[in-house]
């Protein structure tokens, strides 16, 4: 069985729409977009290095896989440890509006996402890893289908956007790797835990 990870980068109010450019996702009036760029140190890409050499798959919402999908295929440096990954390995999109993929490897899973993620971790052995797809995320956090979040959290507050952590189920997480970019990002690596527990100081 597959365990699911997700590497999300948000600012420090949650926001995770549109990380890498202006015109990345501009929906709902977004005008912030590429908020992310300024902090790409090597420390950072080192980081990106070390996420991208582990996956057996991908998952991906659809937005994502159509921003990837635009770039990726025509990055074909052999020596690119990012492109190398996502143009070889298989690669899954939950959509229900999206019929067909043209990026070679690519499978649409087109019915209800939480069974078929479910059903892709039972088949697929080795790490499935989920990158930024906010929405669909937040389906799978609500159903614990996520093991293991890498939270990228940007020095950053934009006080609007969509938002990681809105309406999500209380759900309990274990700290199990913390490191800061020399450029400020806060990288942290949460597995899943269950659900909270609760007490009182008084």
């Amino acid at each position: 069985m597959g365990k699911l990870s997700l590497t999300q980068f948000v600012t420090i109010d949650g926001v995770y729409q549109a990380p890498g450019g202006p015109e990345e996702d501009p929906s709902g009036g977004f005008e912030y977009g590429g908020w992310s760029v300024p902090y790409g140190d090597e420390d950072f890409g080192a980081f990106i290095d070390e996420v991208f050499a582990r996956p057996a798959a991908f998952l991906l919402g659809r937005r994502t896989y159509e921003i990837f999908a635009s770039y990726w295929p025509k990055q074909t440096d052999p020596a690119d440890p990012v492109a190398s990954q996502l143009n070889a390995l298989p690669k899954y999109v939950a959509s229900t509006t999206l019929k067909t993929a043209d990026w070679a490897g690519t499978t649409v899973l087109g019915g209800d996402a939480v069974q078929e993620v479910a059903a892709l971790k039972d088949r697929v052995d080795g790490e499935v890893q989920m990158h930024g797809s906010g929405g669909l995320a937040k389906s799978l956090l609500a159903a614990d289908l996520i093991d293991t979040i890498h939270l990228l959290v940007f020095p950053v507050v934009l006080g609007t956007g969509r938002n990681l952590f809105d309406g999500a189920s209380p759900t309990a997480f274990r700290n199990v790797g913390a490191r800061t970019t020399g450029a400020g990002v806060s990288i942290t690596t949460y597995e899943l835990a269950g659900r909270p527990e609760y007490g009182s100081y008084v």
